[in-house]
């Protein structure tokens, strides 16, 4: 029989208007106008070997043994068809077929395609010469048995704060998307939307396709888990739960092609998780991260690079890196889970926010897909660090994460811990360094602590702590020239700094200005440009007042030296690091005997008040 993997998107949404390379490929000459509701008109030659439209054959043929391949299009007008695909291990495109059509009528087309070869396939259209070519749609299937293809039925879950800004417009994609696929149904595919801020109409938005749960709020762990506690009410309703952020811009192609894509996989894939792509909302055709993965010395790093899937090149690049590697997690952003996994080991950890994605994924060990065109667009994480989430949450939770699933060594990771509390002391940043000892304290508290505690007013509190930012048109322009802030630097908007290995060493030394007398700190202004806990540029050596920018660098805040907080926190420090040296094994034990229960069913209905 034939099975669909893939349709042609010929309309460039809305967010990515300025960026129709991720859809097809035209020259400046060649103008591209709207037919109907999803078809396009144009002279001249489009192509269609992109990010959105090309097949990638070699994730195809990983995951699901393709074997044949055939392009069904709908046009009208006269011209030509010209099939491209790219060899392994290659990256110019090749010509593989071309057919000549002319009709005055709309009229379908196929073409084979000899998938034997490639890696990568797409098309162009040449228009012939005076002529036009209206393309209505198209898309590429596959010739398969009937018994081959696996039973889908998929649950998407998302989970939203007040924020209907995005939450209202995707329930709106999702429910025209899937109303207009035929392989979808209200049988195979239902949306929960949970909502923790309980601000939604339920009766009004629920259906036969969507279903919105008001629920506490208990941040994304809190939401996931009632999704799929909601997913998995009625035992074997659903094979797989999609968890996908609120504050997203999302393409019914993306569910369209998860769909497909689980239907066809065979062997070790069929139990695979699938990851979508965060590609970026300021920035619609980079890709920030697919597929992760956390090192022993208790980091995350992306597998993959920044790519501009505008580029051909970065494309290819993108298919052929496998993100089948040791410790890989997916981001909760789109993350497709087999619910035969939670069946297995348990609901997310009740971690509020921060690693509840990264712990579930070292526990189920899976294997990742991906595939183009499986994405979010997302906001850029540049310019959005916040103490309270990145410093508290991120240690408390990240200990707690070690101490279950053994996924680094502890040992460094305090390590590393304790030099993150150096360097923010060293950039005058008081309360960042409060913030992890915080989260250590109550990572030491135990698992009942966590049991009982309440998530959101614990982060409303903290919150109020952060460091509050101001514009930098606001800041004394005479302290920014003192500092050396100056045009140049506020205008450089890179986010990536190499140190030297000389900096290297010297960050690593137990050095701090805070031992040393006034008269020897002298009174220059300093600067910092910072990533979150990453540094990209600036000196503050010998400082004792300096400015401090995030990474958009159109905020920043004057911070001065205070030898008395400075004092506060490193005997605290080293309070509970003697405690810790104490107590440590004992904790994780404690949390490691407490996971089974805390990743039930039992716990996560009585935590959530459905009992």
């Amino acid at each position: 029989m034939n099975f669909k993997l893939a349709n042609i998107i010929l309309q460039v949404d809305e967010h990515a208007t300025a960026h129709p390379e991720l859809y097809y490929c035209a020259s400046s000459d060649v103008n591209v106008s709207q037919v109907g509701s999803s078809g396009i008109e144009f002279e001249g030659r489009l192509g269609f070997l992109t990010y959105v439209n090309a097949c990638s054959v070699c994730k195809w043929r990983q995951y699901t043994g393709l074997d044949n391949l055939k392009l069904n299009l709908e046009l009208e007008g006269k011209g030509e068809i010209i099939v491209l695909g790219v060899a392994p291990d290659e990256s110019s495109p090749r010509e593989l077929s071309c057919l000549q059509f002319d009709c005055e009528l709309r009229a379908p087309f196929s073409v084979s395609i000899d998938v034997r070869a490639v890696d990568f396939v797409g098309f162009a259209i040449v228009s012939k010469l005076g002529h036009s070519v209206k393309l209505y749609s198209g898309c590429y299937f596959t010739e398969v048995d009937f018994d081959r293809i696996n039973s889908v039925r998929i649950a998407l879950c998302t989970t939203t704060f007040k924020n209907e800004k995005y939450i209202l417009p995707n329930i709106s994609l999702v429910e025209s998307g899937i109303a207009a696929e035929e392989c979808l149904s209200a049988d195979s595919f239902h949306m929960f939307v949970v909502d923790n801020g309980r601000t939604l109409n339920a009766d009004a938005l629920s259906n036969d396709l969507v279903t919105v749960l008001p629920n506490p709020n208990t941040g994304g762990s809190g939401g996931f888990a009632r999704g799929i506690l909601a997913a998995t009410e009625e035992r074997g309703k659903f094979t797989h739960v999609i968890l996908m952020d609120d504050d997203v811009c999302i393409m019914p192609e993306s569910l369209i092609r998860t769909f497909n894509l689980l239907s066809l996989a065979r062997g070790k894939y069929k139990d695979a998780f699938i990851n979508g792509a965060m590609l970026s909302l300021e920035d619609p055709s980079r890709q920030y991260e697919d597929v992760s993965q956390v090192l022993r010395i208790g980091v995350y790093r992306r597998i993959k690079r920044d790519f501009n899937l505008g580029s051909l090149d970065d494309l290819l690049e993108n298919e052929r890196t496998s993100v089948e590697v040791d410790q890989a997690y997916g981001a909760w952003w789109y993350s497709c889970v087999p619910l035969k996994a939670v069946e297995a080991n348990g609901l997310p950890m009740p971690f509020f926010i921060r690693c509840d994605d990264v712990e579930f994924g070292m526990r189920n060990k899976p294997i990742y897909m991906t595939m183009n065109c499986i994405c979010v667009w997302h906001s850029s994480f540049e310019g959005r660090f916040r103490p309270s989430v990145d410093c508290y949450q991120y240690i408390r939770n990240f200990f707690t994460m070690i101490a279950l699933d053994e996924c680094s060594d502890e040992r460094l990771f305090v390590l590393r811990t304790q030099r993150a509390i150096r360097q923010n002391l060293r950039d005058l940043d008081y309360q960042a360094a409060d913030f992890i000892l915080d989260g250590i304290e109550d990572y030491l508290r135990g698992p009942e602590y966590l049991k009982s505690l309440d998530g959101a007013a614990t982060m409303i509190g903290k919150g109020k702590l952060n460091e509050k930012l101001i514009s930098v048109d606001d800041i004394d322009s005479e302290i920014l020239a003192s500092a050396g802030v100056t045009t140049e630097v506020l205008s450089d908007k890179s986010t990536d700094f190499q140190l030297s290995r000389f900096m290297k060493l010297w960050r690593t030394l137990p050095y701090d200005k805070h031992y040393l007398p006034d008269f020897l700190l002298g009174n220059r202004v300093g600067y910092v440009v910072k990533n979150g806990e990453c540094r990209i540029e600036g000196s503050t050596t010998g400082c004792k007042s300096l400015i401090y920018l995030d990474a958009t660098r159109e905020k920043g805040s004057v911070r001065t030296i205070d030898r008395t907080r400075f004092k506060t926190i490193r005997k605290r420090q080293h309070q509970l690091m003697a405690r810790y040296r104490k107590e440590g094994e004992a904790v994780r034990k404690a949390w490691k005997d407490a996971m089974p229960y805390m990743t039930s069913r039992e716990f996560w209905e009585d935590y959530l008040g459905l009992k």
